[in-house]
């Protein structure tokens, strides 16, 4: 037996088994039968099976080459058995004489000759063509059955009623329905039959039924009108009796289906003649036709449709009449068709009240009285229909939409909106912010759905929403043109500042460790309420990354909806370094952007716009590897060794753009960021080894193998350019157009003579005479220059801080989503203007720096600078008390740029003064600049406020005022009296003196606690200095506010409180009184030299600062320095001039509640002071009428027992005593307590004769008053403290009560008393005596 084959055997075994079964001649498993043909069988049923004509494989007598591919030979069809061919036959000619298709009748038409035939034009008609079909034409008449029933079924029940009821002649006539305009049969008179006869209701101008259809063309139009003629004939020939008898014998013998249709195509002819002919006749018959009302039909199963109307109710005026007829209109709901009316007028607002915002399909807003035309396609809602566009709420409605048209459209219209209202297009027009009423409908969750559609449409309408919501207009454009300012690449993380909740003091944190720590509840948050305070995080949380990378890789989207993703990825990227942590991190984004749009090779582009950007080199791709690699280094190393970026690098930068092979404007645009690309790499100090010919080189982070001497021949190729720049300055026009290119050589020219004084083993005389021949050949002739001075004049228009109003925040500014608002540009006389001087004169002071430090005998003619005009009444401006500008993120990012300039003149100033002497307005001038740009820098200058400190502020020559103190504290010291009278060491002259000799010592003070956070410190000097392998990355810190506290000078104290506050032992800190004689040193000669730095600190600061001087210790306040400092630091506050602003009944910076601090105060003082007078006064100051009575509340509550060591003298009160006693006391609590520590004896006047004078004034004032609106309680209160005081048993104490007139503070009481009362008085007292008398005696 044969095996079967088996897996794996090949061809040649297959033909094996075959010979093997054909040489032993067994009998087949399968018998093949052919089956006869379909109609009869087997055509030979006699033929034996085909058992032996098998089908044999052989491959020996195939040919080798395959058969020729030559026509066949043609086909017969095979005969059937039952009908043989004929042999003289063709079978083709017989398909073809029986084809019926339309090939065969279109290839015999024959044209009639219609060259004589007048051509028409067809006559306007108001009917459907087609004609529709009304089923009510073929159904009026027919009861109504009840039920549901299709309308199939109802027309077969009314069929199978008339067959099974065969009606008479008469009944038959009577219910079959009239035509439209007759009454029915019953109601016509014989007057009326001659009305109804055709030959009065027709003209018969032709027939209606008989056209000739069917007849040869020449007869037709014969043969129907010699028929139609005799039908004329005939019926002109009988009489009416007879036509209407003859009409019910065929109405009687006919099908009423047959006859229903012959009235309704005659009706459709007749309306269709009529209109016709009412067209082109106006006037006349056609009036009464338009104006003809039909009597319809009246049944009761079929009321009239104006039953159906409410009573009273208006008729809708529609377009079409509804009938019950039509398709489901069984019940016809009026209220459904009020869409089909004509649009209502609209109304005209006459009062202010609010309306719903409505937009274009351009996102333009539509005034509410504004009537446009529908063709616009604006109308097509349902509320306020009259009104022309869509509001927010119906575009939200449209994204839903089952229609991916509409979805993209609503989409394109909220993309429009957003950056009209971004761009400050809407004004006040609007009441609220569209993007907060868009982030709170949930409008970014939309757009992350709209992302996830299968629509390329939708998804590209969604992605230009998303570019829209999150990319300002104009912030990557002022980034870009100012990247090559001085520091232009550091930029601040767009992100909000309320996010980072971390203390102060964990600022030392390094970004990357802060980036990957989480706190749980942060990582378990949903994304909506992250997106709430942070739009980017919630987006960043919601799997974007993912879904924008495939749709780069996968989808491959069209140009603009890549570069809108490129633009999301770039804003993504400026959040902050977690933001572009993850950006770099997510699988495969970074290379499809790098492989996609960043090849090293490509077909050439074209002028004209491509259908793709893929394989195609793109500037936003190169843009975005450069915003990821200025958020840190580590980014830039990965992006440089782990994607070949080098080659990428190489091949856009050592190609010119002309031979890109791309558009002129791509090809630089791309060149641009390919070399602003290298520029960040190399301020970490990596990419170097793109500069040298070698390929060997490594781009670690190890420094760079370019040597000087391969660096040393650029500037005889940028010196030129300079000096070719420098002759556009007097031309206002040519200077802006140069743009940042003479910034740009000024700081080329600033860092290769930093460099090459760095070079150890050049000679130091070939750089100091190359700086000196620059010096006399470019720079000193530009100081002469009046264009030069004009630029200076113009810092105070541009400056940010003398002109807060070109800082304003956006229309459309949200904390939760930080953008520079500059959507709608800048003017040019701003600092970021195209006319603006700040770029140009940062980088020259810049350069002038370097010189002066190189060459110091160059400072003095470079200081020729700081003597301008404009510069001069630019720090006066900058000076004065104006107000500064509100921390916004752009407002952050121009005083920044400010600042850089103002440090750098102080720079080149305090150099100068090193070598010559400066005018005593100067050094002032300088000195006041210095400590209000220390007071306003911000995160990321920690550098520039720690050169701050030690060089302009506590330097000796900015202080002219100590060599000339003396009248000053001469005419401080005849005021003050707090100490001894005797002491010199209390007058301020002294003090300022030994303050100025203390200098060296004070500013180790304030660099000691004024230390900023000392990463930060390390990258900020990494960044100035130049140190390149030090610099952590590009992107500063945020910028929550200014570095330094508004009451910095103030800082040393608040630290030793805190320290003695929080230290367990209560052991005060090592050299506590140093610390606090240094910083009381340097407050009192800022309040006697520079009051315009302690402005930013209301003096109810100063006076609670003061005071924490006293709560550090129970010893400190009895140094005699420190005596001395805070009695002239109490006097300056209590200065005419300055007591009226002590307020300590609004908030304070930097304390959270003054009385709680003041009752702290009150427990040390009796614990204690032991009745030092300055810790006295300070008591007594708060305690002025015009303050809060919790105040006295507390003392005189509270703290009695304080009362006995508040020892002051009136005469070393550092206030007027008429500032306790007036206005007299209205609280009747405190007045209670007054009257009780008197009586008590807790109060007196020979321990506590301040106190005593303002309580005895006051009681005395209470007790005498007869104020008719008093309450009754008050009332009794009074009459019962003067009963009480006419029978105290102290006279003393009764004579003062009673007898009290003014205060004095030069008398021993402190107040003047009557020799004896008033009359009214006199009598007011004995009426109430006289009472107490009377009273008395009834008792007894």
């Amino acid at each position: 037996m044969l095996s079967r084959p088996k897996p794996g055997e090949s061809e040649v075994d297959l033909l094996r088994f075959q010979s093997q079964f054909l040489a032993a001649g067994a009998a087949p498993a399968v018998q093949l039968v052919k089956k006869g043909s379909r109609s009869g069988g087997d055509a030979n049923p006699d033929r034996p099976p085909l058992q032996d004509h098998r089908d044999v494989v052989m491959l020996d007598n195939l040919p080798d080459l395959p058969p020729a591919l030559v026509p066949a030979p043609p086909k017969r069809a095979r005969p059937s058995p039952g009908h043989p061919l004929p042999e003289h036959e063709d079978p083709e000619e017989r398909l073809n004489r029986h084809d019926k298709h339309i090939t065969a009748v279109l290839t015999k038409i024959i044209e009639r000759d219609t060259s004589s035939v007048a051509v028409n034009l067809p006559v306007p008609s108001g009917v459907a063509f087609p004609p529709v079909f009304h089923r009510s034409q073929g159904r009026q008449g027919k009861p109504a059955t009840s039920g549901k029933k299709s309308i199939f079924a109802q027309e077969i029940a009314a069929r199978r009623a008339s067959e099974a009821k065969v009606p008479p002649v008469g009944a038959v006539a009577s219910t079959l329905d009239p035509p439209e305009g007759a009454a029915t049969y019953e109601a016509i008179t014989p007057r009326e039959q001659g009305s109804q006869l055709p030959w009065n209701s027709y003209s018969f101008q032709g027939p209606h039924l008989v056209t000739g259809k069917g007849l040869k063309s020449q007869e037709a139009e014969q043969e129907a009108q010699t028929i139609h003629e005799e039908n004329v004939a005939r019926l002109q020939a009988m009489a009416p009796e007879e036509i209407l008898q003859e009409q019910q014998r065929l109405l009687a013998q006919l099908d009423p289906s047959l006859v229903a249709f012959l009235r309704s195509h005659s009706r459709t002819c007749e309306q269709a003649e009529e209109k016709a002919t009412g067209e082109q006749r106006p006037g006349g018959r056609s009036a009464e036709v338009i104006g003809e009302e039909p009597i319809m039909p009246t049944s009761s199963s079929e009321p009239r449709q104006e039953d159906e109307l409410e009573p009273g109710a208006p008729a809708l005026a529609l377009p079409v009449t509804p009938q019950k007829e039509w398709l489901h209109m069984d019940t016809v709901e009026l209220e459904k068709l009020h869409w089909t009316q004509d649009l209502p007028p609209l109304r005209r607002q006459q009062t202010q009240e609010r309306m719903q915002a409505r937009f274009s399909l351009q996102g333009e807003l539509l005034a509410p009285s504004v009537d446009l035309p529908t063709h616009l396609g604006l109308h097509h809602h349902g509320e306020e229909a009259e009104r022309a566009g869509y509001s927010l709420q119906e575009l939200f409605h449209l994204t839903r939409s089952q229609v991916s048209q509409q979805r993209a459209l609503a989409l394109h219209v909220l993309a429009q909106v957003i950056g009209r209202a971004q761009a400050g297009e809407f004004g006040d027009r609007l009441v609220g912010s569209v993007l907060r009423l868009l982030l709170d409908a949930g409008f970014l969750f939309l757009l992350r759905f709209s992302l996830d559609d299968r629509v390329d449409g939708v998804i590209a309408a969604a992605v230009r929403a998303l570019r829209a919501l999150l990319v300002a207009p104009g912030d990557e454009e002022l980034l870009d043109s100012t990247f090559s300012w001085y520091h232009g690449a550091l930029v601040f993380p767009l992100m909000p500042s309320q996010e980072d909740k971390e203390g102060e003091d964990e600022d030392e944190e390094p970004l990357a460790e802060k980036a990957k720590r989480k706190s749980p509840e942060e990582g378990n948050r949903p994304p909506s309420d992250v997106a709430r305070h942070d739009v980017i995080k919630g987006l960043l949380a919601t799997n974007l990354l993912p879904r924008l990378r495939y749709l780069l890789e996968v989808t491959c989207p069209g140009p603009s909806a890549v570069l809108d993703i490129l633009a999301v990825l770039i804003r993504l990227a400026r959040h902050s370094l977690e933001s572009a942590t993850r950006v770099l991190e997510c699988p495969r984004l970074i290379e499809t952007v790098i492989q996609e749009f960043l090849p090293t090779s490509w077909s050439p582009m074209g002028v004209r716009p491509t259908l793709s950007l893929h394989r195609v080199p793109c500037a936003p791709a190169m843009k975005l590897l450069r915003v990821l690699a200025s958020a840190g280094r580590n980014i830039a190393a990965r992006l440089l060794s782990g994607f070949d970026l080098r080659s990428r690098l190489c091949r856009f930068i050592a190609e010119a753009p002309q031979d890109l092979a791309l558009p002129p404007e791509e090809a630089e645009t791309l060149s641009t960021e390919a070399f602003r690309l290298w520029a960040v790499a190399a301020s970490y100090g990596q990419g170097g080894d793109l500069y040298s010919d070698s390929a060997e080189a490594s781009l670690s982070s190890t420094p760079s193998s370019i040597t000087w001497t391969q660096v040393s021949g650029l500037q005889p190729l940028v010196e030129p350019c300079l000096r070719q720049t420098l002759k556009l300055l007097p031309r206002p026009e040519m200077w802006s157009a140069l743009g940042p290119v003479p910034t740009a050589c000024l700081l080329f020219l600033d860092a290769y003579y930093q460099a090459w004084s760095q070079q150890p083993g050049l000679c130091p005389g070939d750089w100091l005479q190359d700086t000196e021949r620059l010096s006399e050949e470019l720079l000193l002739p530009l100081l002469s220059q009046p264009a030069l001075g004009r630029l200076w004049h113009s810092l105070g228009c541009c400056s940010p801080h003398c002109n807060p109003q070109s800082c304003a925040p956006a229309p459309e500014a949200l904390p939760s989503l930080v953008s520079l608002g500059c959507a709608g540009g800048h003017p040019p006389l701003s600092l970021a203007g195209s006319a603006s001087p700040f770029p140009f004169l940062t980088a020259l002071l810049s350069l002038f720096n370097t010189l002066g430090w190189i060459h110091k005998g160059l400072c003095g003619q470079l200081a020729a600078v700081l003597g301008a005009p404009g510069l001069q009444n630019y720090f006066l401006q900058c000076v004065a008390p104006v107000s500064a500008p509100h921390l916004t993120p752009f407002s952050a990012w121009a005083l920044r740029h400010e600042y850089h300039l103002q440090h750098l003149a102080l720079a080149l100033a305090q150099r100068v003064a090193t070598i010559q002497p400066v005018s005593a307005t100067s050094a002032a001038l300088y000195h006041s600049m210095a400590l209000a740009l220390l007071s306003r820098l911000l995160p990321g200058s920690e550098h520039l406020a720690h050169e701050l400190l030690l060089s302009c502020v506590f330097r000796l020559e900015f202080l002219p005022e100590g060599a000339a103190g003396g009248p000053e504290a001469a005419d401080f010291s005849d005021r003050l009296s707090l100490g001894s009278g005797g002491d010199l060491g209390c007058e301020r002259g002294t003090l300022l003196a030994q303050a100025c000799q203390d200098l060296p010592s004070i500013r180790s003070c304030y660099l000691t606690h004024c230390s900023l956070a000392r990463a930060s410190l390390l990258a900020s000097q990494a960044l100035h200095r130049g140190e390149l392998q030090q610099v952590p990355a590009l992107l500063l810190p945020v910028a929550k506010g200014p570095l330094l506290p508004t009451d910095w000078p103030f800082l040393p104290l608040i630290q030793l409180y805190h320290r003695a506050s929080d230290s367990p032992s209560g052991l005060p800190p090592a050299d506590t009184v140093g610390t606090a004689m240094r910083a009381l040193q340097w407050v009192l000669v800022l309040e006697s030299w520079r009051p315009q730095a302690l402005r930013a600190v209301p003096p109810a600061a100063r006076l609670a600062r003061l005071m924490c001087v006293f709560l550090v210790d129970s010893e400190l306040f009895r140094e005699t320095p420190i005596q001395h400092l805070v009695a002239a630091l109490l006097a300056r506050l209590c200065q005419p001039e300055v007591l009226p602003n002590l307020n300590l009944d609004c908030p304070l910076p930097g304390l959270t509640s003054f009385p709680d601090l003041y009752a702290n105060f009150l427990e040390h003082f009796e614990a204690v002071s032991f009745g030092d007078h300055l810790f006295g006064a300070l008591v007594l100051l708060p305690l002025q009428r015009r303050f809060s009575v919790t105040l006295r509340l507390a003392l005189f509550g509270e703290h009695v027992g304080a009362l006995r060591a508040l020892g002051l003298p009136l005469t070393q009160l550092p206030v007027s005593l008429e500032s306790y006693t007036a206005p007299p006391e209205d609280n009747l609590a405190l007045l209670q307590l007054y009257f009780r520590a008197l009586v008590t004896g807790a109060l007196q006047s020979r321990w506590c004769p301040v106190l005593y004078a303002v309580a005895v004034a006051h009681v005395n004032s209470f007790i005498f008053c007869q104020d008719p609106k008093s309450s009754d309680e008050v009332k009794a209160a009074r009459r019962s403290m003067l009963q009480k005081t006419w029978l105290l048993a102290d006279k003393g104490l009764r004579q003062h009560l009673l007898h009290y007139k003014l205060p004095n503070s030069a008398l021993p009481e402190g107040f003047e008393l009557y020799p004896q009362l008033p009359p009214l008085r006199q009598q007011y007292l004995q009426k109430l005596i006289s009472g107490v008398l009377q009273n008395g005696v009834s008792e007894t």
